[in-house]
């Protein structure tokens, strides 16, 4: 038998398990708020004095750090100008340009005027020493030729913006760690690539490419940009002390040009962001569309361009002529998708013949198929004309080897005692269509034998070595 005192401990009302269960649950969620909070808290550990003092110890640019700037730029140039991606890593690694831009933007954060100050005008000493040292060394290297690691810094994209984003705010986070994280500022150094385009901007101007150079410049630009407008938003969040004045008339000067630097700076980047986002949009859904649209069956794309200044997409198409209803049907689609409803689509085919169509297609796209075609053979050309060079080279080496000329020396020499000396060669020449050998003898007469005598002489010499050495050409030099 059970005790009734016994079933009354054991049970347990609904409304006793319901609060149970909430307290299991409120001690479940509390712990998981405070596992999350340790997770992401970066005040807890934040140094904001060291941090402070770490800036501004790395913003003057004066003797050591001027040689490695002048060291590093050197061997960005080199990496760029052989398109060697290690070398062009290693020179970002030893760059000291992050300094000055990250004291930028923790200046305008804690009302620094003198902090901005010395920032900008180390950051433009800086800029300026660099595309100098580039533009020397692009002048003065006998290699100019545009390579892809130049190439891909002339001109900003979304990417570059979001890297610096990113990049600018893990540098900041990682600078306001107690005990710096040295390897998060080397990855940023790398990822953010300040160094690149300012190498580039000094090729631009060795060469005179204004384009180039003024791309790589605004890459640049995005990059600082963005980097200080991160050490300002980690800096206002981690709540890093504001420099005090005891003027107080100062304090809100000070705050004011702190303040109008931030718009400055800040607007721009906004719109600077939407607008390259903007365009990178237009460039993929153009590409989407092109790719998942336009198709007919027996018709092939050799081409298609995009333009987003102009809201323009040109597809050139070979093959069986595709009908205007189903063009008509592409327009109809390109309208109805999201964001290019206002992009005009332009279809080009080869048995299109009126006027302006079919003078681009038969110069813009034959122009562009002839382009690829050489490019691709043009390494195999060099390659077949160097090997042919070679053979001829060899070739005229084994015919003067093959030559008796002991023999033939000691022969003409009987017949002529009046020869002081013979010599024989194989002189290579070019009419710049065809390489060509030709056998060479060169005769010296002694100075008592009469010019007379010489021209005859000669003469019989020539016709002699013809048949001797079964030659059609011959060419005698003698004085």
């Amino acid at each position: 038998m059970v005790d009734s005192t016994d079933k009354d401990e054991i049970n347990i009302t609904p409304n006793e398990a319901e609060s149970e269960f909430s307290s299991t649950k409120g001690k479940v969620w509390v712990d998981i708020k405070k596992f999350l909070w340790e997770l992401f808290d970066i005040q807890s550990d934040s140094d904001r004095d060291a941090t402070i003092e770490a800036v501004k110890k790395d913003i003057p640019f004066k003797g050591h750090t001027a040689w490695i700037l002048i060291f590093s730029i050197f061997v960005a140039s080199i990496g760029l100008n052989v398109s060697s991606t290690a070398v062009v890593i290693g020179a970002m690694l030893i760059s000291p340009l992050m300094g000055p831009i990250v004291g930028i933007g923790l200046g305008v954060a804690i009302n620094d005027v003198g902090m901005m100050r010395r920032s900008l005008i180390n950051l433009a000493v800086m800029v300026f020493l660099s595309v100098l040292t580039a533009f020397l060394y692009f002048k003065l290297s006998p290699l100019t030729e545009e390579t892809p690691e130049l190439l891909a810094r002339t001109y900003p994209t979304i990417l570059d913006v979001l890297i610096a984003i990113f990049g600018g705010l893990g540098l900041i986070v990682a600078k306001t760690k107690s005990g710096t994280i040295a390897s998060v500022i080397f990855g940023v150094a790398i990822a953010t690539a300040l160094m690149p385009p300012l190498c580039t901007v000094g090729y631009g101007l060795a060469v005179g490419n204004a384009s180039y150079a003024g791309g790589a410049l605004y890459l640049f630009s995005i990059n600082a940009v963005f980097i200080a407008l991160s050490t300002f938003i980690v800096s206002k969040i981690l709540r890093f002390p504001m420099v005090a004045y005891a003027n107080s008339k100062r304090r809100k000067r000070t705050s004011q040009i702190a303040t109008l630097i931030a718009i400055a700076v800040m607007i721009p980047s906004v719109w600077l962001f939407i607008k390259l986002l903007d365009q990178q949009v237009f460039e993929t859904k153009a590409k989407e569309f092109v790719r998942t649209i336009i198709k007919y069956e027996g018709a092939e794309i050799v081409k298609f361009t995009h333009d987003y200044k102009s809201k323009d997409i040109d597809v050139y198409l070979i093959g069986r002529p595709v009908p205007q209803a189903k063009i008509t049907e592409w327009l109809s689609k390109l309208e109805e998708t999201d964001k290019m409803n206002d992009v005009k689509l332009r279809i080009y085919q080869g048995a299109d013949q009126s006027g302006e169509m079919a003078a681009r297609l038969s110069g813009e796209v034959k122009a562009g198929i002839l382009e690829d075609l050489y490019v691709k053979n043009e390494k195999l050309i060099q390659s077949k004309e160097e090997r042919i060079r070679f053979l001829e080279d060899q070739i005229a080496m084994m015919k003067i080897k093959s030559v008796p000329f002991k023999q033939l020396s000691e022969e003409i020499q009987i017949n002529y005692d009046g020869l002081e000396s013979f010599g024989f060669s194989n002189k290579i020449t070019t009419n710049f269509d065809k390489i060509d050998t030709l056998p060479v003898i060169s005769l010296l007469w002694k100075s008592n034998v009469p010019l007379k005598q010489r021209k005859a002489n000669t003469i019989k010499i020539e016709k002699w070595l013809k048949l001797k050495m079964k030659l059609d050409t011959l060419l005698i030099e003698s004085p």
